[in-house]
């Protein structure tokens, strides 16, 4: 009889390969989308009144030395005061990351390089101290 014949279980393979396929690039995906900017300055300057700020267009990085750092690139005052006059003011938002050694005289440079190219969105980064 052949109603009753036991045939021997299979395990579909190719489904579970779609399946961990996907979760695999959702999961890169997320992961992308949480990493904001790479290369931040070690130590951050804390804040007890510090709030999450919209994802930068622009990031400056001041280190001690006086070097600012935009994009990955090595930049002076007047060349990042002339990139960001190619930019719209009104829709460009310029963060500024620096160590918690950096001067208040680099700082305010960095700033007035921006308010004299026209941004007048200028965002600091900071920690939050818990």
């Amino acid at each position: 009889m052949r109603y009753f014949e036991v045939r021997k279980p299979r395990i579909e393979i190719i489904p579970m390969i779609d399946i961990m396929l996907f979760l695999l690039v959702f999961f890169i995906m997320i992961a992308l989308n949480m990493i904001p900017s790479s290369g931040l300055v070690g130590r951050l300057p804390s804040s007890s009144t510090s709030q999450p700020l919209p994802p930068t267009k622009i990031l400056v990085e001041i280190y001690q030395d006086g070097s600012l750092i935009v994009d990955q690139q090595r930049m002076t005052l007047a060349s990042l005061q002339a990139r960001l006059r190619q930019a719209p003011p009104d829709k460009t938002v310029v963060t500024i990351a620096g160590a918690a050694a950096v001067s208040m005289q680099q700082l305010t440079d960095v700033m007035d390089a921006c308010r004299h190219s026209g941004i007048t969105q200028i965002g600091l980064a900071t920690r939050d101290v818990k």
